[in-house]
C-alpha cells in the first residue's frame, strides 16, 4: 500500500495556500445583486449531501450573495451532462467520470474546483461466512455488480493492484435494486457498491455486521479521488467570484456537518421525507469517517488535491480507459478557486 508522504503534502499545502491568496481580498457580496446558481447533485438527495442543504438553511449562500437552487440527479453521468449542456452552473460530479469526459471533450472545459470525497466510496462488500476475509479470497467467488455501477467500473484497477486474476472471479450482472438482497440471501458472495450505502442496507436487512467485510478500494492501493464540486465553463469564466463564494459557503456548512452530523441531517430530511433519519445519518457518519475527513484532508484542508497522487490516479485509470491526451487529464482540476488554506482547515471530528 502506498504510504502518504506527509512532508510532500505539507509542501503542497503551502502552495495551495499561496494560490488561494488570489481571491482573499473578497468581493463585497452584500453590496451586489444575488447571483443565481443552479446546482445539480449526481444522485438522489441523501445523507452525504447534507452540507449543501445546510448551507441553504443557515443562509451561508445568501450571505455570500448567491441565490442557489439544488436538484437531485438520476445518475452520475447525468450530472456531467447537465453541466455540459449549460443547463446547470455547478454540481457534484464523480471525478473519474469527469476526467474521462474531459479527455473526450477537451473543448468543454468543465472544471473540478473542490474535492468533496478525498477517498471515493467505491467498495467490494463481502460476507465472511462465504469464505472472504481478504481481497485474494475473491478468487473462485461470485461477484454481483450492476453493469453501470461506478464501483464496478474500478474493479479492474482493484483486481490489478491487489494481484487478483479477474478470470477467476465470476461476475454476475445484477440490477442495482436486487444487489444487496442477493448478497443477503447468499446468491452471490460479494457485491460492488458504495461503502456507506451497501453496508448499512445489508445490516438493516438482517445480515450480521460481524459477517460483513468492506474493502474500501481507496484503502487497498486504488489512488483515485471521489466526488468533486464541478463548474460549468461559462460561470467559471464570467463569474469566478461567485464560484469562490459558493465554495466559501460550502466549507462553512461542511465544517458544521462534521462537528454535528446529527443536526445537519435534518436539512436533508426537510427535502426528502421518504428517507429514514437513522439510515441517512449513518450514511453521513460513514462518509465523514471514511471519505471526507481523511488523514490527507487533515493535512491539506478540505477540497485540496495532491498533484502526485492525482498523477497516480491517472495512471490507474489508464488500465480501464484509453486516454487521448493522458498528459492533459490532470487539467480537469483547477485549485485556484479554493478558499485560503486557513479557512479550509479540517481538524474536527464527527460527533456521534
Amino acid at each position: 500500500m502506498i504510504i502518504v508522504n506527509l512532508m510532500r503534502l505539507a509542501r503542497f499545502a503551502a502552495l495551495t495556500s499561496l494560490a488561494a491568496l488570489a481571491w482573499s481580498a473578497s468581493w463585497p457580496p452584500a453590496a451586489q445583486a444575488q447571483t443565481a446558481i443552479r446546482f445539480t447533485l449526481d444522485r438522489k438527495i441523501d445523507g452525504p449531501s447534507a452540507p449543501f442543504f445546510l448551507a441553504l438553511e443557515r443562509g451561508y449562500f445568501k450571505a455570500e450573495g448567491l441565490d442557489v437552487t439544488i436538484d437531485a440527479a438520476g445518475t452520475p453521468p447525468e450530472a456531467i451532462d447537465r453541466l455540459a449542456s449549460g443547463e446547470y452552473d455547478m454540481g457534484v460530479a464523480d471525478s473519474n467520470l469527469l476526467i474521462k469526459f474531459h479527455d473526450s471533450n477537451p473543448d468543454m472545459a468543465i472544471k473540478a474546483v473542490f474535492a468533496v470525497f478525498d477517498k471515493p466510496p467505491y467498495s467490494i462488500i463481502a460476507r465472511k461466512s462465504r469464505g472472504i476475509a481478504a481481497p485474494a479470497d475473491l478468487a473462485g467467488k461470485k461477484l454481483g455488480a450492476p453493469a453501470g455501477d461506478s464501483a464496478f467500473a474500478q474493479w479492474p484497477i482493484f483486481a490489478n493492484v491487489n494481484g487478483i486474476d479477474p478470470g477467476k472471479v465470476t461476475i454476475e450482472n445484477v440490477g442495482a435494486p436486487v444487489r444487496e438482497p442477493m448478497l443477503a440471501a447468499g446468491e452471490v458472495d460479494a457485491i460492488t457498491g458504495y461503502s456507506f450505502t451497501a453496508y448499512v442496507d445489508l445490516v438493516n436487512r438482517g445480515v450480521p455486521a460481524d459477517d460483513l467485510v468492506v474493502f474500501l478500494m481507496a484503502d487497498y492501493d486504488v489512488e483515485l479521488y471521489g466526488d468533486v464540486i464541478a463548474v460549468a465553463p461559462r460561470l467559471a469564466v464570467e463569474k469566478p467570484e461567485a464560484v469562490r463564494a459558493f465554495l466559501r459557503a460550502y466549507v462553512s456548512a461542511l465544517k458544521d456537518t462534521v462537528r454535528d452530523p446529527a443536526q445537519a441531517i435534518d436539512a436533508v430530511l426537510h427535502r426528502n421525507d421518504g428517507i429514514k433519519r437513522e439510515v441517512e445519518l449513518e450514511h453521513l457518519r460513514m462518509a465523514i469517517r471514511d471519505n471526507i475527513l481523511t488523514p490527507a484532508v487533515k493535512m491539506l484542508g478540505y477540497g485540496a488535491v495532491d498533484p502526485e497522487r492525482l498523477a497516480l490516479a491517472i495512471d490507474q485509470l489508464s488500465l480501464t480507459y484509453h486516454f487521448k491526451a493522458k498528459d492533459k487529464a490532470t487539467a480537469v482540476f483547477d485549485l485556484s478557486f479554493l478558499p485560503p488554506a486557513a479557512e479550509r482547515g479540517a481538524n474536527g471530528t464527527a460527533s456521534r
